[in-house]
């Protein structure tokens, strides 16, 4: 019986050895992991808002909001929305070029033919300091909306 007994304790320490360290390898495991999906989000983080057509057709009605097309001149030229100023963000100078002609305290509605190449233009100037908002869909999206194009 004593035997039994001393063997159960030693079983029950062995066990609680493991757990613990078991324990401390999951916590390991987990703070590894949470700091991999902060850094992650923390640099997927989007500096930037996104509207639909609505909410740009509304942004870009305030007098005191830039409408930026980031286009190609050529694409500009097909059509844009009314009082769009076109900077390509394909260019290499983009960011500067903004700055030299954009004020950072006014919003900027930005938007290119679907949207991504817009989106990535924000994230460029959010980083930069200026307060941007991205129309979902691009002018496609618009013109499917029936929003006026001037050319």
């Amino acid at each position: 019986m004593k035997k039994t007994i001393t063997y159960l304790l030693n079983l029950g320490r062995t066990c609680l050895r493991s757990a613990e360290q078991m324990q401390a390898s999951f916590r390991s495991c987990l703070l590894a992991a949470l700091a991999v999906l902060g850094l992650n989000s923390a640099c997927g983080q989007q500096h930037f808002e996104d509207t639909d057509v609505n909410g740009f057709a509304e942004l870009v009605a305030d007098t005191n909001v830039v409408v930026l097309d980031v286009r190609t001149a050529s694409e500009f030229a097909e059509g844009h929305i009314e009082n769009a100023i076109n900077i390509d963000q394909g260019k290499e100078d983009f960011v500067e070029t903004v700055k030299a002609q954009l004020p950072t305290e006014k919003t900027i509605a930005i938007y290119c033919r679907s949207g991504r190449r817009s989106a990535n233009a924000a994230g460029k100037l959010a980083d930069a300091g200026y307060k941007c908002v991205n129309l979902k869909g691009g002018i496609i999206a618009w013109k499917e909306a029936d929003k006026p194009v001037v050319q």
